[in-house]
């Protein structure tokens, strides 16, 4: 396997409206992060990801784009935006930034000019069908509710929107168009960018018939998702931007891919497919939605995740690469879904770190993510800024759900747990903004800040930092096999990295009980090193059985 920066590499997403405010308007923005790369460089960060900072009406808070080669007047100007590269990379550290053409804004001026009339230059830029029996072409749902198509009454037809209404999706089968993409990317590779993660990447290819999907009881439309995901064509655009584009430049490119399984995976991340390096998976993400989907919210089972993440590392081992994320702007904190955010919050967000960032792939932190920031309980709906939350809230009181049972969903898995502001200090507003924040700031930033983080030896923030180092420190860990033990363990979590003469055992509980770890034979070894643990663990305890306190962690080296 060939030996890569971007698999050295730890990621740092950034969400810039909640990072940091430089000028009190209760918006991050780019001057805010300028601020704080310090801060990212104190804590190992290597490369950064960028969520989008195009110009843009937000109303999917920024993947809504109307102009890709502008900046957001909210973030600042191109000027600050180059003086953000340029600061990176004299912190020698890389930025990567949202790619996201699926889909624009309806107010992108192709957009503006395609709904005028059937003639217009830009109208292939985007898909539409005619009305069938005087309403929607077929009966597909947005991914955020209600239908798929908007009627236009210009042109007297649908165009499609797997998002919002507002966020028209682009017809790729149109060369012209694909030319565009291809033209904007270079523009800002040769800015001098690192590379590009690429919003839901595999829904770029329709099913060309686009026909109905199944609709399940209780529901007005259905999924169209096994007509859009990993469609016909979709091998052949990535090689396309792949051969126009990528490889004349050495930068890292990251698929965002719902629905990928992890063969595609291989087709889409193999060394010599020339597609993409990695993509992001879902599958992991998927493990705790019920039968009725990501709001009908069940508890983890151990055994699932253990064998959802360890069939991807089995099967991009030798062909392929993983990306490793338990957070993002889209997800809620991993703290408070599969850890325990109140007595052993500093416990199992450590065991978390540690369960993911020793796996073979490219970790990726998410802002917040290192100091274990959680979710948040808004008293009222009113307090939501999400535009899925928000149509969520609506379709489930109409399904017949209760406030409560509403609430309680939202409180699980709404996406503004993830984009609540960055809690900097103890002071007002947790030292995001000196004005209003856009979205209200978790209370809990009194105890759990960068500043009370940073002081404290034994805090999440300075774990991140130990296991990052050992990362950077040790070629075991980055490119070394991975074995998963103790399958059936429904508590325990644990897995053997193997590269050369060494072995590196990673042992995590789950849970808040107390389990007997105990070493299957045929682990065999002359000496023990304990690299890491999130308990004061004495060096010479005896591995080979012994009893594991709640969220405990331990990273062993064998020879």
């Amino acid at each position: 396997m060939n030996h890569s920066w971007w698999k050295e590499s730890v990621v740092y997403q950034i969400y810039p409206r909640s990072f940091m405010d430089s000028n009190g308007d209760g918006i991050g923005d780019i001057q805010g992060i300028i601020m704080k790369l310090d801060y990212l460089k104190e804590l190992g960060i290597d490369t950064i990801w960028l969520s989008p900072v195009y110009e843009s009406p937000n109303d999917d808070n920024g993947y809504d784009i109307s102009h890709y080669m502008k900046i957001m007047h909210e973030f600042g100007t191109m000027d600050d935006w180059d003086e953000l590269l340029q600061e990176v990379h004299i912190r020698d550290m890389k930025l990567i930034m949202d790619l996201v053409v699926n889909h624009t804004s309806d107010e992108h001026e192709w957009f503006v000019q395609a709904k005028t009339s059937r003639e217009n230059p830009y109208r292939d830029y985007y898909i539409w069908r005619d009305p069938k029996d005087g309403k929607e072409p077929n009966n597909w749902a947005s991914n955020f509710g209600g239908s798929a198509w908007e009627y236009n009454e210009e042109t007297k037809d649908y165009y499609l929107h797997l998002f919002s209404k507002k966020q028209p999706d682009l017809n790729w089968e149109n060369e012209k168009l694909r030319e565009e993409v291809y033209r904007m990317m270079k523009w800002w590779l040769d800015k001098g960018i690192d590379g590009f993660r690429m919003d839901v990447i595999n829904f770029i290819s329709k099913v060309d018939s686009m026909p109905d999907g199944e609709i399940k009881p209780g529901k007005e439309y259905a999924s169209g998702s096994k007509f859009y995901r990993n469609g016909p064509m979709i091998h052949d655009y990535l090689k396309e931007m792949n051969e126009k584009v990528i490889s004349h430049y050495d930068v890292i490119t990251v698929g965002e891919m719902p629905g990928v399984t992890p063969d595609q995976a291989k087709d889409y991340t193999g060394e010599k497919r020339n597609e993409l390096n990695m993509v992001f998976q879902f599958e992991h993400m998927g493990l705790d939605n019920g039968p009725n989907g990501k709001w009908d919210v069940q508890e983890l089972n151990l055994i699932e995740l253990k064998q959802s993440l360890s069939r991807w590392q089995y099967t991009l081992a030798d062909s392929g690469w993983n990306s490793l994320y338990f957070n993002n702007h889209d997800q809620p904190r991993s703290v408070s879904r599969f850890g325990n955010d109140e007595k052993y919050r500093v416990e199992s967000a450590k065991m978390l770190a540690t369960l993911l960032h020793m796996m073979k792939g490219t970790p990726y932190v998410y802002q917040g993510e290192e100091i274990g920031m959680t979710n948040v309980r808004f008293d009222s709906i009113d307090s939501y800024k999400d535009i899925e939350t928000l149509q969520a809230y609506s379709d489930l009181k109409q399904q017949g759900w209760s406030e409560q049972k509403v609430m309680e969903s939202l409180f699980k898995k709404s996406r503004d747990n993830a984009r609540t502001p960055m809690h900097w200090n103890d002071e007002e507003n947790a030292g995001f903004t000196a004005g209003k924040p856009w979205l209200t700031v978790n209370p809990n930033y009194k105890s759990i800040n960068v500043e009370a983080e940073r002081s404290n030896e034994h805090s999440i923030f300075n774990y991140y930092k130990r296991l990052i180092h050992l990362r950077k420190q040790n070629e075991l860990i980055v490119y070394g096999d991975y074995q998963l033990i103790l399958e059936d363990d429904p508590e325990i979590f644990s897995y053997v990295r193997n590269y050369q003469d060494k072995k590196l055992l990673v042992i995590c509980n789950f849970y808040d009980k107390e389990p007997i770890f105990k070493l299957p034979k045929g682990i065999n070894f002359m000496t023990k090193q304990l690299l890491l643990s999130n308990y004061t663990v004495e060096e010479q305890s005896n591995i080979a059985e012994f009893t594991l306190q709640p969220y405990e962690a331990r990273v062993y080296l064998l020879n």
